[in-house]
């Protein structure tokens, strides 16, 4: 679908210093090191065009949840990383606003690379506080802010929506991405459509279970949240986490699967497993036993989908032109029940005729490790966990929103008072 915002290949930015917005909140090990450095790589495509566009380009993003100046949430790790990836030098600057921040950009050579320091060390950026943004675009001394962080735009934060009223806003080529994407997918799909649900928590993802009945051929329920599904049905699930109070929510979802397919074809449109994998603990140790769902003992946990039911999902994506997939199969951490997203991943690595999404979050992150290709055996792998549920379920993205729109004039004014 044509996107429908201007982005870095729509303004003249020749020269020009640009102030980018990229999402560097990723894994850390227990030394500070990068754990998974997927989002980093994301933001290569757009980093790289701006740099052979002559641009200074100015990073700010977030990492993890710190109250305060945090040191080790620092961004260095990740602007070090930055570095390998690009074989060049990346200045970091443990500042985000102020003289000294201002200074060391003023510095750093035309067509080169900065990162200032983790945004939320500073209590106004969650706040979307305006004059917080207005001094970040003085420091960077930008003459146009980037989006390009996918994972934050669901957020009116400083970095997202206040920035934009300082600074002519466009999107960076990640972001484009995956706004039309993730939009062109529940929008025209090709078809059959086959929707994979998982993760934990049905409450998370209603706006998105309820869009994919509206859209999809064929929606498919797994993890823990078939657990809550099980237990409507009248199954026994043992001690299996299972969401309360979600009675009335499965009944409007099933309303509104029976009014599309009709009554008796409900459970060949809304699948939920036939078979589930059990242990008695969560532990490394347990072991797999698979069980038919109305056999689940009362000590049991339902940790993953059982072996008729990943069949079943096989053969519906054997048949499925596009499958989107957000939400793992089960207690993926556990090499034991990470059988299910094991094998929905190989099916749809094997089929490159099938369009392949893959949700942010935990599953980027299976699909990631899994994937000896980092990834690339997949159509899309988004970048946002959120992001990619709220924008899948229809909802608008305040961080989209609010950049110029596309085909409209773009005018550069000096940074307008807050």
């Amino acid at each position: 679908m044509t996107f429908y915002k201007q982005t870095i290949k729509t303004v003249p930015l020749e020269g020009a210093t640009v102030l980018l917005r990229a999402d560097y909140n990723v894994p850390l090990k227990s030394d500070g090191s990068i754990a998974d450095d997927f989002r980093i790589r994301a933001s290569l495509p757009t980093v790289q065009y701006l740099l052979d566009n002559n641009c200074k380009v100015v990073i700010m993003s977030h990492l993890g949840r710190p109250e305060g100046n945090d040191p080790k949430l620092s961004l260095e790790p990740a602007a070090l990383r930055l570095a390998e990836l690009l074989s060049r030098q990346v200045y970091f600057v443990p500042e985000t606003v102020g003289d000294r921040a201002k200074m060391a950009v003023k510095r750093a050579p035309k067509n080169s690379v900065v990162v200032l320091e983790n945004l939320r060390f500073d209590e106004r950026e969650e706040a979307n506080d305006a004059e917080f943004a207005k001094q970040i675009a003085e420091a960077s001394g930008a003459r146009y802010f980037v989006q390009d962080g996918f994972g934050v735009v669901h957020r009116a934060h400083a970095s997202t929506e206040a920035i934009t009223h300082f600074l002519p806003s466009v999107a960076g080529l990640l972001l484009e991405r995956e706004v039309s994407m993730l939009q062109g997918v529940m929008e025209a799909p090709k078809r059959p459509l086959v929707a994979v649900m998982g993760g934990a928590k049905v409450s998370d993802k209603i706006a998105l279970v309820q869009r994919f009945i509206e859209v999809a051929d064929t929606v498919i329920i797994g993890g823990a949240m078939a657990n809550t599904f099980l237990s409507y049905k009248g199954h026994g699930v043992g001690k299996s986490k299972v969401e309360d109070n979600q009675k009335a929510t499965l009944d409007a979802i099933y309303e509104a699967a029976a009014k599309k397919v009709g009554e008796e074809n409900v459970d060949s449109f809304l699948i939920l497993p036939t078979d589930v994998a059990v242990a008695t603990e969560i532990s490394p140790e347990a072991g797999r036993k698979v069980v038919p769902v109305d056999s689940v003992g009362a000590e049991d946990i339902a940790l993953d989908v059982g072996d008729a039911s990943i069949a079943a999902i096989e053969a519906k994506i054997e048949n499925a032109a596009t499958v989107i997939w957000n939400g793992t199969l089960g207690y993926a951490e556990l090499p034991n029940f990470a059988n299910g997203s094991a094998k929905l991943a190989e099916a749809l690595a094997t089929q490159p005729a099938t369009v392949s999404i893959i949700g942010g979050g935990d599953t980027a992150d299976f699909v990631q490790h899994w994937d000896p290709k980092e990834g690339a055996s997949f159509t899309h792998v988004s970048t946002g966990g959120g992001a990619s549920l709220e924008l899948m379920s229809g909802e608008k993205l305040p961080g989209v929103e609010s950049l110029l729109d596309a085909g409209g004039k773009v005018e550069y004014t000096e940074i307008k008072e807050a």
